[in-house]
């Protein structure tokens, strides 16, 4: 019996790995719906995540769909949040999901069975309108997300006691009104940020974003119109991008990063731009910025009565509304701190997944990491591989190899991806998945593709890396799989295709079948 906790993308996957691999999930969900996240409300909920109306996906429909539910053909190639949470509503629906889910049932503590030593059980508290009840449980899958309780160092910003304007973080932000005629300080460059930054931008006196570190900006609409991560999540870029010397591959993000406009004629350059840093999904910043409604400044250096003073300019900046766009803080209410330590804002897990230090692994924690793609595959992925080590089908290493491995990981991490306010969380999206692929014999073989089905091998090496390559074959093998991949295409250029006649959808030159079937032939050699 499997407990799990939350009811949003990376439960659900849950629920339907522990139901494939024979198990017996129940799942507490505090609210009264699934969605998680994407379910958006009005009114913010404690301890729930909080969204603004306008939000739509980052990340296109194919490379974010669960790896056997493609989405359905008409809806649109990034999803506006309502039609994500239909999409869930569907998965849910299609696999019997919400028959394992208590709805308003909220998790008050979960601890150790007196007998763990032995049983190896743990008991989770629940409350339901006011009642607790006990659970005996023989597995947990913490599921609850990381975006509810908000982080905003006050402390890191001299003088805002003083300030005499309205000040809050992007958790509470719903619509633009609040900013109508003001003149705005967004603090933080994150997704949320530009966002909300480009929403207040249509209807303030003046919005302006202060970054101490500047970003990356990609577009939805990558090269050619196609989505940016069908693009650049496919097998050989992330081969180019593991492979080269590190000179290299930091003058290839340069180069791909500024063919949509230079970042240092706009403000954004990185400060440290060999550091590589998560990039932005924001269509419309450029033009705001080129038109004058958005300013780029440095970070906060002081904040005064009804103005702010920035690093390296010495004139003030007169504010109205200053929106802190600050992110999240990991935490577990419901855990003992010895279960899941949690230092500096992070959580001290092998794989982000297992605690290092429990004698069985027998609690897990799903989604709480930042890929550089989909949420959803990765979730999903991480339940895969979790079921079967609950089952004994999966072994971890020894733990001191496991804590190795974690310590050695946020040193790489701040060195490659920068320091930021959740840098050890950040990953490469395909080697992360393909990692826990391999531990449950789901990793597609390209070089045995390349002798059985040639033209499969190509389009999982060159193509989008969508996540039905990894239904192929090993556990919960998916005989539509192959289908799903030879029609991503389709389905991306159905909703957009609506007055041009059908024709070929494929994104690559036919010239590409010769040359890419010579390059795969050298790659698998060196790199498989």
């Amino acid at each position: 019996r499997v407990a799990v906790v939350g009811a949003g993308v990376s439960g659900l996957a849950a629920i339907k790995c522990c139901l494939d691999e024979g198990l017996e999930p129940v799942c507490f969900e505090q609210s009264q719906d699934i969605g998680g996240l994407w379910r958006y409300t009005e009114h913010i909920e404690a301890g729930r995540p909080s969204l603004y109306p306008s939000v739509i996906s980052n990340t296109s429909k194919e490379m974010s769909a669960f790896s056997d539910f493609p989405f359905p053909e008409h809806f649109p190639v990034f999803l506006p949040n309502a039609l994500l949470l239909d999409y869930l509503r569907r998965y849910a629906e299609h696999f019997n999901l919400r028959e394992h889910i208590r709805f308003g049932t909220k998790v008050v503590s979960i601890r150790k069975h007196p007998d763990f030593a032995v049983t190896e059980q743990w008991s989770v508290v629940t409350e339901t309108g006011g009642k607790q009840t006990l659970h005996i449980c023989d597995a947990v899958m913490v599921c609850s997300g990381n975006f509810s309780e908000p982080s905003l160092p006050l402390q890191s910003f001299p003088g805002i006691e003083r300030f005499r304007g309205q000040y809050f973080h992007s958790r509470q932000y719903k619509h633009p009104d609040v900013f109508q005629g003001k003149r705005v300080l967004v603090v933080g460059m994150g997704n949320s940020g530009v966002d909300i930054a480009v929403e207040a931008s249509r209807v303030a006196a003046k919005v302006t974003i202060s970054t101490t570190r500047g970003a990356w900006l990609l577009s939805r609409v990558f090269e050619h119109g196609y989505p940016w991560d069908m693009i650049l999540n496919t097998r050989f870029m992330s081969l180019i991008k593991t492979n080269l010397p590190a000179p290299l591959s930091w003058w290839l993000i340069n180069y791909k990063a500024n063919r949509w406009f230079n970042h240092e004629n706009y403000g954004l350059q990185p400060e440290k731009s060999w550091l590589v840093r998560e990039p932005l999904l924001n269509d419309d910043l450029p033009s705001y910025i080129l038109t004058g409604r958005i300013t780029i400044k440095p970070g906060v250096k002081e904040f005064k009565d009804n103005s702010v003073l920035f690093h390296n300019c010495p004139e003030e900046e007169p504010i109205d509304i200053v929106v802190f766009c600050t992110g999240y803080i990991v935490s577990f209410p419901f855990l003992e701190e010895s279960e899941v330590r949690v230092e500096n804002k992070h959580a001290s897990l092998y794989k982000y997944v297992f605690p290092t230090h429990l004698q069985k692994p027998t609690l897990a924690v799903l989604g709480l990491i930042r890929p550089f793609g989909a949420i959803m595959p990765v979730a999903e992925m991480q339940a895969r591989w979790v079921t079967r080590v609950f089952k004994g089908l999966c072994q971890l290493p020894p733990q001191s190899v496991m804590e190795k491995e974690v310590n050695e990981k946020k040193k790489n991490q701040l060195q490659w991806f920068g320091l930021t306010f959740d840098e050890v969380l950040k990953t490469e999206w395909l080697v992360y998945l393909d990692t826990l692929a391999s531990f449950i014999g789901a990793k597609p073989s390209v070089l045995g593709l390349l002798f059985t089905d040639p033209w499969l091998a190509l389009t999982i090496f060159f193509g989008p890396c969508s996540p039905y390559q990894f239904r192929l074959g090993g556990p919960g093998r998916w005989v539509g799989a192959r289908q799903a991949i030879l029609t991503q295409w389709d389905r991306v250029l159905k909703p957009t295709r609506t007055r041009a006649p059908a024709a070929s959808s494929s994104p690559f030159p036919s010239l590409l079948i010769v040359v890419g079937f010579l390059l795969l032939l050298a790659a698998v050699v060196f790199s498989f």
